[in-house]
């Protein structure tokens, strides 16, 4: 498989700048290489000038994610994370009335999107029947439904995805991809809604972690999620995709996957990245306890934003957006990000 690596990437208004004279390519929205590298087998070749990149070899620029504008205007979008469940990793598993709440709050915040799940998918866990998936999801996906975020259904069971949808999610979110359940693809393209797909060796959470072995992590990742583009066939922008950080992978491959995250964001689909509250980051840290783990999340955050993700997945959503305002600004160079810097 032959891939391109964009490089040196920037963004504002000289990165628009560039672009405009056909110096820069836009990888994601708002974001442009300066250079690029072929990759093939494994084997990387020298960095080159955007202008030798030659016609159809990257895809463009894809189109906003489910047509979906961030409620900020610009940046990546902000997915909060709702987990109705007990056993979540990071601690903040609710029960269905707490987890209202906790959904209300988030779109309060600034929220364009929130996920909703009822199995917790930390390595190691237990899997949940689609029954008491549904029994724990449903009531808060009914309750949140039509509010100003749209809602997303966390799942890989075929018929929680089709109880979702009709209670009022909008986007299905699979940690298999869409290959636990051999009714899920049939369904998405029945449904006609947005999904993401996300890399994980197997399909069992539990399982997972034994299966972290690559070669090259970035490559092998991004074969995958090319793979699953290609079977889905849908159009570009109702699928994302999701390299799964902290799925199958260990800290040394997590990093190695935020420092090529342009690799991903090159494939032609919106890039998910979801490293909130991460065993990874606390240990980089020295933050033990999930729920504390506030300043490196943020950090990971901004740092995907950079480097092409067009959707955040968080637990922590108002200091999110509140750093991504600033980290906009900053770009733009701009107090108005969206105003002209004159």
């Amino acid at each position: 498989m032959r891939l391109v690596e964009p490089l040196g990437l920037i963004a504002g208004p000289a990165a628009a700048a560039l672009g405009a004279a056909g110096l820069a390519r836009e990888v994601a929205r708002g974001l442009f290489a300066t250079a690029f590298r072929d990759v093939e087998r494994g084997v990387a070749g020298p960095p080159r000038p955007i202008a030798q990149l030659p016609p159809g070899a990257m895809p463009p620029a894809p189109p906003a994610f489910g047509g979906l504008i961030p409620r900020a205007g610009t940046g990546p979008l902000v997915m909060g994370i709702v987990n109705v469940t007990p056993d979540s990793f990071s601690g903040d598993g609710v029960p269905v009335r707490a987890a209202i709440a906790q959904a209300e709050a988030q779109i309060v915040a600034g929220a364009d999107i929130i996920d909703i799940g009822g199995e917790s998918t930390r390595p190691g866990a237990a899997p949940v029947s689609p029954t008491e998936e549904q029994a724990r999801i449903l009531p808060v996906i009914r309750a949140v439904a039509g509010q100003q975020a749209v809602i997303s259904v966390d799942t890989r069971h075929a018929s929680t995805m089709a109880a979702a949808l009709q209670a009022g999610a909008r986007i299905v979110n699979d940690v298999t991809a869409l290959r636990h359940d051999p009714a899920a693809l049939p369904l998405i393209r029945a449904a006609g809604c947005p999904v993401i797909l996300m890399h994980m060796p197997g399909t069992a959470p539990r399982e997972m972690m034994a299966l972290a072995q690559y070669d090259d992590v970035a490559l092998e990742v991004a074969a995958h999620l090319v793979d699953r583009l290609a079977v889905l066939g849908l159009p570009a922008g109702r699928v994302a995709i999701d390299p799964g950080i902290g799925f199958g992978k260990t800290g040394d491959h997590n990093l190695a996957l935020l420092a090529r995250l342009p690799l991903l964001a090159a494939l032609g689909a919106p890039l998910l990245v979801g490293l909130s509250r991460k065993r990874f980051l606390g240990t980089l840290s020295g933050v033990e306890a999930a729920g504390e783990r506030l300043a490196p999340s943020l950090a990971g955050a901004l740092f995907a934003a950079s480097r092409g993700a067009a959707i955040l997945r968080v637990h922590d959503v108002s200091e999110t957006v509140q750093a991504l305002a600033v980290w906009r600004a900053a770009v733009a160079g701009a107090m108005d990000p969206a105003a002209p810097v004159r």
